[in-house]
């Protein structure tokens, strides 16, 4: 399909076969979920080592060691709901970008010209202007991001294991 993420030592990867008889199109449709959830794992993990050691307002400013998979639960529904809110702007905002709208065109269907992942949004101008060098960042994106996703799930699961918090279970 010539898109990014080949790298060794596994090569294309599609164990399932997902991809298999596939058009571009929809491969397409697939990287783009791989690379937004791969996204929000790097930031759940994150999420996970700075929400177990910073202190925060409600906990009266003190390093509370509790597990991530409880704090959503602990915080107040006012605080929750700008943050929800935000969310979803962003979100419908990107899916303006990328994806045809419901009536336009077929259900599920990305935008002729939008490149997975691309939503045009570079404030540090990090993004590559050379075809090959930008290559060579979606696929060291995509395997961050694939990472992430088994650390993100590592550490649900091992926090509901023992009931302790990452950062506990390394002696901090």
């Amino acid at each position: 399909y010539g898109l990014p993420g080949v790298a060794g030592p596994l090569g294309f990867f599609d164990p399932l076969g997902f991809s298999k008889d596939q058009s571009l199109e929809e491969v397409k449709r697939f990287r783009e979920a791989e690379v937004l959830h791969g996204r929000v794992a790097m930031m759940a993990t994150l999420g996970y080592l700075i929400g177990e050691s910073t202190p925060t307002i409600t906990y009266g400013m003190d390093v509370h060691h509790t597990i991530a998979n409880n704090q959503l639960p602990e915080v107040a529904g006012t605080v929750l709901f700008p943050f929800f809110l935000a969310i979803n702007i962003c979100e419908a905002l990107r899916a303006n970008v990328g994806w045809v709208e419901p009536g336009l065109g077929p259900l599920f269907t990305l935008r002729e010209k939008y490149y997975p992942g691309d939503i045009g949004f570079d404030p540090l101008g990090l993004k590559p202007s050379d075809a090959d060098e930008f290559a060579t960042m979606q696929t060291k994106e995509l395997n961050n991001g694939r990472l992430a996703m088994l650390a993100a799930a590592g550490m649900c699961v091992q926090e509901q294991i023992n009931g302790q918090g990452i950062l506990e279970n390394l002696g901090f």
